[in-house]
């Protein structure tokens, strides 16, 4: 099928191009990397290189021609094949697949639009969605409104990360002149407990009260799909429905390790329920959630071991940042193991002999296995999905292979974030109602850890972009940041990965204050496809820890006036 050679957007402000001169002539094969044509803007000169090999098989705009950007100016195909016609070139609105979607003739008018299926962050955002759009909607929920991330994941954890925040800030208090009487502290492990749960409380009734507001009718207890595509609720409660989205969310990986089933053995659903601080914790799995509770635990008062099988903490995240937190946090007390194997857990005069490969055994009082999550699968009932390594495979509509069920969310494996999941539950509604046309694009989702300081990534790491580019690095620190000194909060560094020909931003990582909140700043430079220059033309605050990022960027070019000249 041909390729479309279209006026690139160089630029969030780039309105149109024209063209200098085509490299190639139609009929000229052309390899994948090799310049079609040159353009120019009233910025820069670029450019286009071929997206994947083939013959130029048209040229729709010539050379001196000035083009508004996206616009199609060229097709590469394979040797003789025509170019498309307009039908076959039209948007997706007017195709087959962004039709109206079709009403199911076997059901009653009395039967739901939609009935959603868990009451997470995709569930519940997309029983909202699908009420704004006029569509008669149930939601079934089997324990709470909210899901994990509400109620056991997401908010509680940062409940007892805040905690930490206050212990840490004391224990700068007298270094900055304010004299506690006491410097000593405890950790009243009933009010933590008490806090967290009047937080979730607060914030599930709130869920609550927008499904009230927006018609939504709610059923409590377990709904799977029949094979009549409707949804029975606790085998007792037939809902009928025209259309369903599964959002069963996720629950906890478990491995096969002897001893594991030790009740001195938690889960991240657990330890938010513990009443007392451990003597030494042991963490299983250095991810996010094993490394964010880890260090709550830590400054509550705990020893802390994690052992991670992989080769560094936060494997997921660019390999400068995880071996900058991994540094942060041994040296504020945290025991850590990479390249590490669990091979036994032993309980013994209640406490906990953990066997590790190669090393000497680690004596704990309890142990939080945090290795991840896998999807929660309950709710397919008596429908047969597509699965793929046990997650239920869905398309760019969040569609599954049984017609009129989508499945946004954890349980398709795709982005497992919160805030992914209500991007994908927005899309997943109104496709269901209006047809398929709503893409979910979730590459540029930023993902944050809690851990003090924050880290936060969004778009490639270093090592993902050297593999497809030419890339220019900027870096500034914290260190050099006049509100981060003045809030002994001056550890860590932003870091944006550039490519060189264009400018175009193609990743930027954040470990040091309020990372998570300036890692939104990041994921709209690159959605907007915001070059590094663009950004040198903005103004930032001062004094922010913002005005990192704009160094960084600055950086990029070699022109951070507050750093060092290199």
């Amino acid at each position: 099928m041909a390729l479309e050679v279209i006026m690139p957007k160089a630029g969030v402000d780039m309105t149109e191009g024209q063209i200098v001169q085509w490299n190639k002539k139609v009929g000229e094969f052309v390899k994948e990397g090799e310049i079609l044509l040159e353009i120019m803007t009233d910025k820069v000169s670029m450019e286009l290189e071929a997206e994947e090999d083939g013959y130029l098989i048209a040229i729709l705009k010539g050379d001196g021609e000035t083009v508004p950007v996206t616009e199609v100016i060229g097709y590469l195909g394979a040797e003789g094949e025509n170019i498309p016609t307009a039908s076959a070139a039209a948007p997706v609105a007017d195709s087959p697949s962004a039709a109206p979607a079709q009403e199911d003739s076997s059901k009653s008018d009395a039967a739901y639009d939609i009935v959603v299926i868990g009451g997470g962050p995709a569930g519940y955002v997309a029983a909202i969605k699908a009420s704004q759009l006029g569509g008669k909607v149930a939601l079934v929920e089997k324990t709470a409104l909210g899901g994990t991330c509400l109620n056991r994941g997401c908010i509680p954890t940062k409940t007892y990360l805040h905690n930490a925040e206050i212990i840490e800030s004391l224990g700068h208090a007298a270094d900055r002149g304010i004299m506690v009487e006491n410097p000593n502290f405890t950790v009243d492990m009933d009010k933590v407990v008490a806090t967290k749960d009047k937080v979730v409380a607060t914030l599930v009734g709130g869920v609550g009260g927008l499904m009230r507001s927006y018609g939504v009718d709610v059923h409590m207890g377990v709904g799977i799909i029949t094979k009549d595509k409707n949804v029975l609720v606790d085998e007792s409660t037939l809902l009928e429905t025209k259309k369903i989205i599964l959002a069963g969310g996720s629950k906890v990986s478990k491995i096969n390790v002897p001893g594991m089933e030790s009740e001195l053995v938690m889960t991240s659903d657990d330890i938010l329920n513990l009443k007392e601080v451990p003597e030494h914790l042991v963490v299983i799995g250095g991810g996010v959630v094993g490394i964010e509770l880890g260090q709550a635990f830590m400054t509550y008062g705990s020893k802390v071991t994690v052992i991670e099988m992989t080769d560094r903490i936060v494997p997921a995240m660019d390999k400068e940042i995880s071996k900058s937190l991994r540094l942060i946090l041994e040296r504020k007390g945290m025991t850590i193991h990479t390249e590490t194997k669990l091979e036994e857990i032993i309980e013994e005069n209640g406490k906990l002999r953990i066997k590790v490969a190669g090393q000497d055994d680690i004596v704990a009082d309890k142990a939080l296995l945090s290795i991840g999550r896998v999807p929660d699968l309950e709710g397919m009932g008596e429908v047969n999905f597509d699965l793929e390594n046990g997650r239920i495979k869905v398309n760019e509509y969040m569609e599954t292979s049984v017609a009129g069920v989508y499945a946004p969310g954890d349980i398709n494996g795709t982005k497992m974030l919160a805030h992914a999941a209500f991007r994908m539950g927005e899309v997943a509604a109104e496709n269901a109602l209006k047809g398929n046309h709503v893409v979910a694009k979730l590459n540029l989702t930023p993902a944050a850890i809690y851990t003090l300081p924050e880290v936060a990534a969004v778009g490639l790491t270093e090592e993902q972009a050297r593999e497809k580019y030419d890339v220019a690095i900027g870096k500034f620190n914290f260190g050099a940041n006049g509100r981060a000194i003045a809030s002994d909060a001056a550890q860590g560094f932003v870091k944006v990965i550039a490519d060189k020909k264009y400018g175009e931003v193609l990743g930027v990582h954040i470990i040091g204050p309020a990372a998570a909140e300036l890692i939104n700043e990041a994921s709209t430079i690159i959605e907007m496809e915001i070059t590094v220059e663009e950004v040198l033309k903005t103004i930032h605050g001062h004094p922010t820890y913002s005005e990192v990022m704009y160094e960084a960027f600055a950086d990029v070019l070699n022109l951070a006036v507050h750093a060092p000249k290199k």
